[in-house]
């Protein structure tokens, strides 16, 4: 039993230097510049025993999609579950995927740039259909509780992710030229148009 656990940690831990090492590698030389030696090389592991685990350089780039989708989404869930506030979640959710973009930011261009919208197409569908069902519940319960006026909440997480999605590509693309973050919160919850005679409090009013 004991020679089952060592192996089982070994091969996890094989397979974590070789996540890690793909990761350098690619923000290093790009996908097309990358190979499965170097990789290998980097994770100072044989390079047969780096296809015991991906068959390719494209399933092994894939997978690191999924799993930086997946460290977001319980990043975001965690975030959910232990505010109360809706509006604070919110907040707190632009936050988390503005601060996952620029954690993140060599991988995602080497995926704009060299791979194109297409590549992974599946894996980003799943996932902005879970975070459109998880924004649009935020959304709802906002409402109930007289935090958030009452829009129709389908499009209204719609529009959430389509301005979320565009700050990432000015992550990505332009760096030295980025809004805010909480500025981007305030215009989203606020807007900018000043109603006269409207009483209700702003959505990211400090006093609160």
């Amino acid at each position: 039993m004991e020679v089952v656990n060592i192996s089982r940690r070994s091969g996890y831990e094989s397979k974590k230097r070789i996540i890690d090492a793909a990761i350098k590698v690619f923000s290093q030389y790009g996908y097309s510049g990358a190979t499965m030696r170097m990789i290998a090389k980097e994770a100072e592991i044989s390079v047969g025993g780096v296809y015991l685990y991906f068959r390719n350089k494209e399933e092994l780039f894939l997978f690191l999609m999924r799993e930086k989708i997946k460290d977001l989404e319980l990043k975001l869930s965690s975030i959910l579950n232990r505010v109360r506030s809706s509006k604070e979640a919110l907040k707190e959710y632009v936050k988390s995927v503005i601060a996952h973009a620029t954690e993140n930011r060599e991988l995602i261009l080497i995926h704009t740039r060299e791979l194109g919208f297409t590549f992974g197409m599946e894996i980003k569908k799943e996932f902005f259909e879970k975070q459109k069902k998880l924004l649009k519940g935020v959304i709802e319960k906002g409402v109930q509780l007289d935090e958030f006026k009452e829009y129709n909440s389908e499009e209204a997480a719609k529009l959430i992710m389509h301005i979320i999605r565009g700050y990432v590509l000015s992550v990505v693309e332009d760096p030295e030229n980025l809004i805010d973050p909480d500025e981007c919160v305030k215009i989203i919850f606020n807007g900018l148009l000043k109603v006269k005679g409207d009483s209700s409090p702003s959505l990211c009013s400090d006093s609160e």
